[in-house]
């Protein structure tokens, strides 16, 4: 059963600010940082987010640590970069029949600097008071998945991006 918990906004400022970049350490396997992951090549690698407001809330990333997007890559491999957020748009809006697909860039150099998109479906029938930043606002609260149910949307997702590769 998925339901919402409060978010400590102060942890996660301490993790994102004096630890090390969770992106680094989840890509070189380090069992405190791990992710559900979708999708994975040599370039990138798409996972689920350890916090999530909304089913299906994933992150986009090189796998390199890049940490500005507009001088540190090229536009070949920005644009290959938006090409895996683009394909994960549209597996997330076949298996969430999602009404939208909300696509960002966050981090700075105090915190969370590697390069990533969020790339996040929104369900049908929210409400407009509960869309767009409200929704993505882990202020608001975050989603508690089990384990078990993560894996098996991480799978899910996975799939549907193998299905449009057939394409």
């Amino acid at each position: 059963m998925t339901s919402r918990q409060p978010f400590d906004l102060d942890a996660y400022v301490e993790r994102a600010t004096k630890g090390p970049c969770f992106i680094c350490e989840m890509i070189s396997g380090n069992p405190a940082f791990a992710h559900p992951i979708v999708a994975e090549d040599e370039e990138t690698v798409t996972f689920l987010s350890k916090y999530p407001t909304l089913p299906g809330y994933c992150l986009v990333c090189p796998k390199a640590h890049v940490e500005d997007l507009a001088e540190g890559m090229s536009e070949a491999a920005y644009l290959g970069l938006q090409r895996k957020v683009h394909r994960l748009a549209r597996a997330l809006k076949q298996v969430f029949a999602a009404e939208r697909i909300y696509v960002l860039s966050l981090g700075s150099q105090a915190a969370n600097s590697h390069l990533h998109f969020h790339v996040v479906p929104l369900p049908a029938g929210v409400p407009l008071a509960q869309q767009q930043y409200h929704a993505l606002m882990a202020e608001h609260g975050v989603l508690t998945i089990p384990d078990a149910e993560k894996a098996e949307m991480a799978r899910t997702i996975a799939a549907a991006l193998a299905a449009l590769e057939d394409k």
